[in-house]
């Protein structure tokens, strides 16, 4: 699913605050900013790291966008002493990494090191059609991250290597079950998109635009059938993967059922939303049943943009004046995004606790 036009107002780094307490956390977390150059892409790839941190000091209120809320982060503080698993997390198509920050830093206060990159053509201010689907780009961005975090991250001593998690939200979903070893069809997708148009990701490659450079520009629809089918089809598979959690993923009609069954990395399927609400195009009921070790969960009276940080006060409003489209503040129900949060915090924290720990 998209959320493109973002391209000024997701500019500021969001390190959102859950409100959830946890027995034993972290009071603290660092944060870190770094680069790392991708030999596919033969461009340099951000990635955001959050961890436990011991570092004695005042935090800084980072800033946050005109809609979303910040929160408090320790940037460059000291790793706490210890050997901490490791989620990488994908965001989704047109957002960037700061919008799971809410996520990373709740994960880093129960013990988790959390990393994630922006993903070079689906994010936020520099997102096209033509590279929406490429799969295999942003399954290179999550091993490039977890190879550099476990071979030349300064603060490599405190990982456990053999307990890395992938979690992935929308389309980062649909990267993270292909590094887990899923695998989809374009046929499939195509399929999918000629019977479904009006679903977003479709919608997306006959909106005529795109954002490069921050700005938004003229684009020719995209043909789904023009994707390379021989890398769309790929095996993305990285073994350095021992758990996956999948928030709302995407291409859900396009995976292979019956190769899912031969997965035996345990997948945790989150829906946003009633079953029977659910969007065809991230409908994960069909995924879990075919994985030999999956689970769903819904979360009622959530929607697909529930995933995002908590709206300040007035934005809907904001968003509403200068003609956004996508519902990124609106609530279907009496539930607060706050409160939809801790569920979420909740469920996601299992997960990896009973898959990692």
């Amino acid at each position: 699913m998209k959320i493109h036009k973002l391209v000024t107002l997701f500019c500021a780094i969001l390190v959102g605050s859950s409100g959830v307490v946890l027995a034993n956390e972290y009071r603290l977390v660092g944060l870190q900013n770094v680069e790392v150059y991708s030999p596919s892409r033969q461009e340099k790839v951000s990635i955001k790291v959050w961890y436990p941190s011991a570092s004695v000091g005042k935090p800084t209120l980072l800033e946050s966008s005109r809609i979303f809320k910040g929160s408090l982060v320790l940037k460059e503080g000291r790793v706490a002493p210890g050997h901490y698993p490791l989620v990488i997390m994908s965001h989704g198509s047109g957002a960037n990494n700061d919008s799971m920050a809410w996520l990373a830093i709740a994960l880093s206060r129960s013990g988790f090191i959390v990393a994630a990159p922006n993903h070079p053509g689906s994010s936020t201010g520099d997102s096209t059609p033509v590279d929406t689907p490429k799969l295999w780009q942003r399954t290179d961005d999550l091993a490039l991250v977890m190879t550099f975090l476990t071979e030349t991250w300064s603060a490599r001593h405190n990982l456990d290597t053999t307990k890395i998690g992938v979690l992935g939200f929308s389309l980062g979903g649909a990267a993270a079950m292909s590094l887990v070893g899923a695998k989809v069809h374009l046929d499939k997708y195509v399929d999918y998109c000629d019977k479904y148009p009006s679903m977003a990701d479709c919608h997306w490659f006959d909106s005529l635009i795109g954002y490069v450079d921050g700005k938004q520009v003229a684009m020719a629809p995209f043909d789904l059938r023009l994707t390379d089918k021989r890398k769309f089809e790929q095996s993305n598979l990285d073994d350095r993967v021992r758990a996956a959690v999948l928030v709302d993923p995407s291409m859900a009609l396009a995976f292979e059922m019956n190769q899912l069954r031969h997965i035996d990395v345990p997948m945790h399927f989150i829906n946003l939303g009633h079953p029977n609400k659910v969007p065809v195009s991230v409908d994960a009921s069909l995924l879990a049943s075919s994985v030999s070790n999956g689970q769903l969960n819904n979360v009622l009276e959530a929607t697909h943009f529930s995933f995002l940080p908590e709206c300040k006060k007035g934005a809907k409003a904001f968003l509403e004046a200068i003609g956004e489209e996508d519902r990124l503040c609106d609530e279907v129900g009496i539930r607060s995004r706050e409160d939809l949060h801790t569920e979420l915090i909740y469920l996601i924290r299992r997960a990896f606790k009973r898959s990692l720990l």
